[in-house]
C-alpha cells in the first residue's frame, strides 16, 4: 500500500512519525482500497496549527479581490478533475456516479465557491457599519489564525472539509483553513486538496492557507479544537462526536459551530390525508430512503391524528418501504448504529411496522427500509429516547389521540434542522395549522409547507441550522451565502481611529462601488461626503 502524503505549511510530504495508519473501505463491496493514510501525531498537527497562524497574519495584507481569484480558479480546478473526484468517491462512498455524484453534488459545490468568491468581491457580507456623529465604524473581518474544518461521511463533495460550505466561508473571512479528512472518503479529500493548493499557488495567496490531515487520535482532536492558536472550528457529524469536541472548545473559550444530530418531524393534517394521501406517502418514501437515508435533513419522525386516513397512509408507506432494494450505507458501522437505534426505539414502545434488519447478504453495507410506530402516550412517557436518530432509511410514525396529544408531542421536540406541515390544499386544516405551527416554528430552524425537507438549496435565505442538538447554537446557519460566513468573523470596531489607518471597507470612499454599508442607519452603496 502506499501512504499518501499529508499537507502541512505549504508542503505535500509524508507525515513525520505517525502515530497510526488507516485505509477507507468501499462500502459496496466491503473491500478495502488500496491507499494508506495516516495518523497524524501531534507534534505534525502543532505544526500546522503555527503554520495556520502565520497564514492568517499573512492573509491580513490580502484584499478581497484575490480571495475572490482564489475561490474562482479553486472552481475551474475541481472542474478539470471532476471524472477523477466523482470516480474516487463513488468508490468511497458507494454513491452513484450519475445523478448523485457527478450532475448533483459537484456541481452544487462548484457554485457555492463562486457564490462565496461573488461575497468576497463586494465585501457585503461584512456588514460595515459607520456612525459619522460619534465617529465609530465597525465590520466582520478575520479572526486571527486558522479554522479548523471536520467534514462528515454523507456528502464528499459539497461539505467536504476542504472544499465544502465550511471552508469557503471561511476562506471568505480570511482566515486559513486546516482540513481534517473524513476517514470515510479520505482520497476524495485529497484530491480537492490538491486542486485548492494549486489554486493557493496560481493566486498568491501564502502558502499554508489550506492544509489537510487526515485523522487524530480522540485525544488530540480536542487538544485541536481547543488550542490557543486555533480560531474557530466548523465540524458536521454525529452528536457524541460533536459534543466532545464542543466541550474541550467551550472550556477553552474557542466557537465552535456543530451540525450534529435531526430527527426532522413531519407534521401531516387529516385534511391533507383525505386530499392526497398517496402523493404525500411517495413523497415521504422518496424522502426517507434518499442516499440510503444519509442525509442529517432525513425525515426521522412523521406525526399524524389517529383515524382511518392515518392507517391507509401508513399502509401505503409501508408497502413503497418493504417494495425497494435498500440503498448503499457508508460504512461497516451503518447497519450496527440503526440496529442499536431501532433497539432503543422498540425498548420504549416502538413497533416495526416494515424493515428493521440488516441485509446481511448484500454486497454492500445496508439496512432494510424500516418503518416503525408509536402511540402518542408511550412518545410523551420517554420522548428522548423516541427521539434517537436512527441515521439510515429508517422513520417512526407517532399517532396522536387528538390535536392536543399532537401539540403536547410537538412541545416535547428537541431541536431539529427542519420541521414540516402538511396541510389541505383547500385550507380545511388552517384552523389545526394555526395551533400546531408556532410550537413547531420554535423547535427548527427550517419551516416547510407541503414538502419534504431533504433539499437543501444553496441560496442567501437557506438555514441549514437550528436549535441544539440539531446544532450547537441557533443562530447560524452552515448553508446560504453571506449568512454562514459570519461563523468565522470577528466584529472588529474602530473608535475615532484616523482615516489612514482603517480598512477599506470602512473609510470614507467605498472600496468596491457596490459594497453595501449601513452609513448613519440606512444602507447605501454612496461615498459618504
Amino acid at each position: 500500500m502506499t501512504l499518501q502524503p499529508v499537507l502541512i505549511n505549504g508542503q505535500w510530504r509524508q507525515s513525520v512519525s505517525p502515530a497510526g495508519t488507516f485505509t477507507a473501505t468501499n462500502p459496496a463491496t466491503k473491500t478495502p482500497l488500496s491507499d494508506e493514510y495516516p495518523v497524524s501525531a501531534w507534534d505534525e498537527v502543532e505544526e500546522a496549527l503555527v503554520a495556520g497562524r502565520r497564514a492568517a497574519d499573512e492573509l491580513r495584507s490580502v484584499r478581497p479581490q484575490q480571495i475572490a481569484e482564489f475561490l474562482e480558479q479553486y472552481a475551474l480546478n475541481i472542474e478539470a478533475r471532476s471524472a477523477e473526484l466523482v470516480e474516487m468517491a463513488h468508490i468511497e462512498t458507494g454513491y452513484p456516479r450519475e445523478p448523485r455524484l457527478a450532475s448533483g453534488e459537484l456541481p452544487r459545490t462548484t457554485d457555492q465557491l463562486r457564490q462565496a468568491a461573488a461575497a468576497a468581491r463586494s465585501a457585503s457580507w461584512t456588514l460595515t457599519t459607520i456612525d459619522t456623529q460619534s465617529n465609530i465604524r465597525s465590520m466582520y473581518g478575520p479572526l486571527g489564525g486558522a479554522v479548523a474544518v471536520f467534514g462528515p461521511n454523507n456528502f464528499p463533495f459539497a461539505f467536504n472539509s476542504s472544499a465544502g460550505g465550511d471552508f469557503a466561508a471561511a476562506i471568505v473571512a480570511g482566515n486559513p483553513v486546516i482540513a481534517k479528512a473524513n476517514s470515510s472518503h479520505p482520497g476524495t479529500t485529497r484530491i480537492f486538496t490538491e486542486a485548492a493548493f494549486d489554486a493557493v499557488q496560481s493566486t498568491g495567496l501564502p502558502a499554508a492557507t489550506v492544509q489537510l490531515i487526515y485523522r487524530l487520535r480522540h485525544e488530540d482532536g480536542t487538544r485541536f479544537v481547543s488550542h490557543p492558536l486555533i480560531a474557530a472550528t466548523g465540524f458536521t457529524g454525529s452528536k457524541y462526536a460533536g459534543l466532545q469536541l464542543k466541550s474541550a472548545a467551550d472550556a477553552a473559550g474557542k466557537p465552535i459551530y456543530l451540525e450534529m444530530s435531526s430527527v426532522n418531524p413531519i407534521v401531516v393534517l387529516p385534511g391533507a390525508l383525505e386530499e392526497r394521501s398517496e402523493e404525500i406517502a411517495s413523497e415521504f418514501f422518496g424522502s426517507c430512503t434518499l442516499g440510503a437515508g444519509q442525509f442529517c435533513t432525513n425525515p426521522g419522525l412523521v406525526l399524524l391524528v389517529k383515524g382511518e386516513q392515518s392507517e391507509a397512509f401508513v399502509e401505503q408507506a409501508a408497502a413503497l418501504f418493504a417494495g425497494a432494494t435498500p440503498g448503499v450505507l457508508l460504512s461497516a458501522g451503518g447497519p450496527r448504529d440503526i440496529a442499536n437505534a431501532i433497539e432503543t426505539l422498540q425498548q420504549n414502545g416502538a413497533e416495526v411496522v416494515t424493515g428493521g434488519q440488516e441485509m446481511v447478504d448484500a454486497a454492500g453495507y445496508s439496512y432494510a427500509n424500516t418503518l416503525l410506530r408509536v402511540s402518542g402516550e408511550d412518545f410523551l412517557r420517554d420522548p428522548d429516547a423516541l427521539q434517537t436518530e436512527a441515521f439510515g432509511p429508517v422513520s417512526l410514525i407517532v399517532f396522536t389521540d387528538s390535536v392536543d396529544e399532537l401539540q403536547a408531542v410537538i412541545s416535547e421536540m428537541e431541536g431539529n434542522l427542519t420541521g414540516c406541515i402538511y396541510s389541505h390544499r383547500g385550507g380545511n386544516d388552517d384552523e389545526l395549522y394555526d395551533r400546531v405551527a408556532p410550537d413547531l416554528r420554535e423547535r427548527v430552524g427550517r419551516l416547510l409547507n407541503d414538502k419534504m425537507p431533504t433539499g437543501v438549496a444553496v441560496v442567501p435565505s437557506m438555514n441549514h441550522g437550528g436549535p441544539y442538538p440539531a446544532t450547537g447554537h441557533p443562530g447560524f446557519t452552515a448553508v446560504g451565502i453571506p449568512g454562514s460566513l459570519l461563523r468565522f468573523g470577528a466584529l472588529l470596531s474602530y473608535d475615532n481611529v484616523r482615516a489612514h489607518r482603517l480598512p477599506a471597507e470602512l473609510g470614507d470612499k467605498n472600496p468596491t462601488g457596490d459594497m453595501w454599508r449601513l452609513v448613519d442607519g440606512a444602507w447605501t452603496t454612496a461615498d459618504i461626503a
